[in-house]
Formats: C-alpha cells, structure tokens, sequence
C-alpha cells in the first residue's frame, strides 16, 4: 500500500518538479503544499531559481575538477532557497563540494541548518555573519570557485562582489536589489550638481534619483569587476512580469584588469559629483587622476 501512495504522489506532482528532486525539500521550503500542489506565486519563485540554476550549472561544469569538488558561496541567503536547490540538482549527485550560506538572521541560519540535517546534505555549512564580516571568517577556504547573491540588498551586492575579489572566485553571480546608497549620495548633492551640469536633470526628481541611482549603481559594479579582472555579461533572469528585480551580472575571472574601466569608473564618479565614494566602495582600484 505505502509504494502504491508513492506512485501516485509521484504521478501528482506538478511537471515543474525535476525526476529526482526531493519533494520533502520543495514543502519544507514551502514551494510545494503538502499535498504537492505548487500555487502561482510559488511557480514563479521557482522559475527564477531554475532560470538561476541553469546559469550556475554551466559554471560549475567548467570548473577544473579537483578531488574536494566545487565551493559555492551564497550570500545574504535567507531561508537559502538558492542553496538547498543548488545542492539537490547537483551537489547530490556530484558527491562532493560544499555550499556555505551566509546570513544575518541568526533563525534563518538555524532552520537551515535544521532542514540540511534532516535530509542529510552533509556538505551544506550556514554562517551566522554578515556579508562583510564573511571575508574574515575561518569558517570559509581561502578560496571560493563561485559567488551567488540573489537579490541581495542595496550594498549586500557590493559586500559579496568585495568577498568574491578577496577570496579569488573564479565566477561570480549577482541578482541585485534595492540599490539605494548611490540615490541617498545623488540626493546629497544634488542642488550643487544641478548648478554645474545639465546631466543633474537625470536626477532632478525623487522618482528619477532612485532609476538613475540603481542604473549608476550597477554600471560601476561591472567597471569595478573589468578593472579587477573580470569578464562581465549583463542580462535579465527572467521576464519581467515575474520580477522587477530582474537584472543578472556575471562575472568571470580571466585575470585581465582592465584600466580603461577603471578610469571610466572614476570619471563617471566626478561626473555625478560622487568621488567620496571611491575609497570605501571601490578600494582595490588602482586609484589615479581623472
């Protein structure tokens, strides 16, 4: 009678469910209902994870192999819903490497912890730290092969991009959100700028403050990631009926820094009266007159 049940729970699950995924993980997570049923807003959370996952994968197929596997960090991971399916489409079956997940909320980072033990993916770690206090910690390797933020917010972006230059990532993975620091600093100087130059009407009003702010925001990630290395690639996740917070930076280490991004880095800065930003946001540029 129990297999019979199985057969047709199996039978009943929704075609999203991928042949081999745990079914307990998708209701722990609350993607499933207990009867195995995936509602809508449900369906569109995991499309983007999917949609992310099918990224991700690619990386970690390119990685050089190594007898310790693949090393992925997520950032500001939440209830690590990136994690956990990362570790059940690949991870498992792989039978090596590690997921860290790295989150403030120290409940959250329990009942991770909790639901790892309880479906026996032994080689997921969750760290109670911030973004930033990660760099430091002896938790981690010295080396990480990939860095994930999935809408992490306003400088959460910038602290994992920080912690990926540190720990040497050969690819990173960046869904930002809510970028909100360059529009505060916009904001600040805006009676000046509108004085001294005509791009200020980009910012003029408050709704257009915070557009231009969080367009700036990116196009100076990107610099900073060329001039420290990187490759970069710009595209959507997924739709934008599904998600405002849609745009996917990429990143791959090639080890060729390029100062022309550097330098339009910092021209850019001057140009929106944002050279205080510099030092504390973009410290392992190679800093020189503009």
């Amino acid at each position: 009678m129990k297999k019979k049940t199985q057969a047709i729970d199996s039978q009943a699950l929704p075609p999203e469910v991928r042949p081999g995924q745990s079914v307990e993980l998708l209701k722990q997570l609350h993607i499933l209902t207990r009867d195995g049923k995936l509602n809508q807003d449900s369906r569109r959370k995991l499309k983007q994870v999917y949609h992310l996952f099918q990224f991700i994968e690619k990386l970690l197929l390119d990685l050089p192999t190594s007898d310790n596997g693949p090393t992925l960090a997520d950032h500001g991971a939440g209830k690590s819903y990136l994690g956990f399916i990362i570790y059940d489409l690949f991870f498992k079956a792989l039978g090596k490497g590690t997921i860290y997940g790295i989150e403030t909320r120290s409940e959250l980072v329990e009942s991770s912890k909790a639901l790892a033990e309880r479906l026996h993916f032994e080689r997921m770690r969750f760290l109670n730290v911030s973004v930033a206090e990660s760099t430091q910690s002896a938790e981690l390797p010295e080396q990480i092969d990939v860095v994930t933020a999935l809408h992490a917010c306003d400088t959460a972006t910038d602290d994992a991009i920080a912690f990926g230059l540190q720990k040497k990532a050969r690819y990173m993975v960046l869904v930002p959100c809510c970028q909100a620091e360059l529009a505060r600093a916009l904001n600040q100087n805006k009676a000046l700028n509108l004085q001294r130059t005509p791009l200020a009407e980009l910012w003029r009003h408050p709704l257009h403050t915070r557009e231009v702010g969080s367009q700036l925001t990116n196009v100076l990630r990107c610099l900073y990631l060329e001039s420290q290395g990187y490759a970069v690639t710009v595209t959507e996740l997924v739709g934008w009926e599904h998600s405002m917070k849609n745009e996917l930076i990429l990143a791959k280490y090639t080890g060729q820094k390029k100062r022309s991004a550097a330098e339009r880095l910092q021209a850019l800065l001057k140009e929106f009266g944002l050279e205080a930003m510099l030092k504390h946001r973009y410290p392992a540029l190679d800093v020189s007159p503009v």
